[in-house]
C-alpha cells in the first residue's frame, strides 16, 4: 500500500530536528489507484461555468466534489495542483479573489467545484452577503455533491467560521474532508498537535470524512494521494 514518499523538510523542520518523513498517513492506496488518480487528473478539464445565482449552475450530470475554505486558504491553488496546471483555477494574493462558484469539468468523470472563500473579502458588504449566500445554498441543496474538501491552513487550524461550515454540512448531510494545506510552512511538532485536536473535533461528527488529508501544493506533498482519494470517489457515483 502507498503512502506519503520521502519528501523535503523544510528549514523549520530541518532546525527543530524532526523529519516530515515520519508523519502519519491514515488513508492508504494501492499502487494501481495512485495510478489511476495520476491518470484521472492528467485528462483535460474544461470550465463549464461561473455561476454567481443558483439557477446560473449546470445540470447536475455527474458526482461532484467542492473544494470550499476561508479566503486565501489555498481552493484554486490546490484545484491546479491537482491538475498539473497553473492556470486553470484563478489564484490571487489577495482574499476573496474568487466571487463566483467556478465548476470545472474532469474529462466526464466528475466536476471539480472551486468555492468563493469565507471569513474575509474585500468587497462591499452586499456583495459579500451575495455569494457567501450562494455558498450555503450551494452546500445545502446540490444533489450530486459526493464530498466537500474543507480546507484549512495548517498554520491557523479550524477556526469559529469553518465549525459553522461543519454544522450546516452536517445537517445537510453532506460529506466532507478536512484537507491541512501550507504544511510546508509548519514544524512536525505543530503539525501532529494539530492533527491530534483534530481528529478529536471530527471524530464526533457523523458527516466527516474520517481521514484528514495533508497537503503542500507548492512541494506537492499529499497531492497524489488525493489524486488517488478523488478516483475512488469517482468510482462510486454515477449520474
Amino acid at each position: 500500500m502507498n503512502k506519503i514518499g520521502k519528501q523535503i523538510p523544510n528549514q523549520e523542520a530541518i532546525e527543530d530536528g524532526v523529519d516530515f518523513f515520519e508523519i502519519p498517513v491514515n488513508e492508504e492506496f494501492s499502487s494501481d489507484e495512485m495510478e489511476a488518480g495520476r491518470k484521472m487528473f492528467c485528462q483535460q478539464c474544461e470550465f463549464v461555468a461561473g455561476a454567481t445565482v443558483e439557477s446560473q449552475l449546470p445540470t447536475p450530470t455527474l458526482p461532484e466534489v467542492a473544494f470550499a475554505g476561508r479566503s486565501n486558504v489555498g481552493k484554486s491553488t490546490i484545484i491546479n495542483a491537482l491538475l498539473g496546471q497553473n492556470k486553470k483555477a484563478r489564484t490571487s494574493s489577495n482574499p476573496g479573489h474568487t466571487k463566483q462558484v467556478n465548476i470545472f469539468d474532469l474529462s466526464q468523470q466528475m466536476f471539480l467545484v472551486d468555492l468563493p472563500g469565507y471569513g474575509f473579502a474585500r468587497a462591499s458588504k452586499s456583495e459579500i452577503a451575495r455569494w457567501q449566500g450562494l455558498i450555503l445554498d450551494y452546500l445545502k441543496g446540490r444533489a450530486s455533491l459526493v464530498r466537500v474538501m474543507l480546507l484549512v491552513d495548517s498554520r491557523r487550524g479550524l477556526k469559529d467560521v469553518d465549525h459553522e461550515i461543519m454544522k450546516i454540512l452536517e445537517v445537510s448531510g453532506v460529506i466532507y474532508q478536512i484537507v491541512f494545506t501550507k504544511i510546508d510552512k509548519i514544524s512536525k511538532k505543530d503539525l501532529e498537535k494539530l492533527i491530534t485536536t483534530t481528529k478529536d473535533v471530527i471524530q464526533s461528527k457523523a458527516a466527516a470524512y474520517p481521514f484528514i488529508a495533508m497537503t503542500s501544493s507548492k512541494e506537492k506533498k499529499g497531492i497524489p494521494e488525493l489524486r488517488a482519494s478523488l478516483f475512488r470517489l469517482s468510482q462510486q457515483f454515477s449520474f
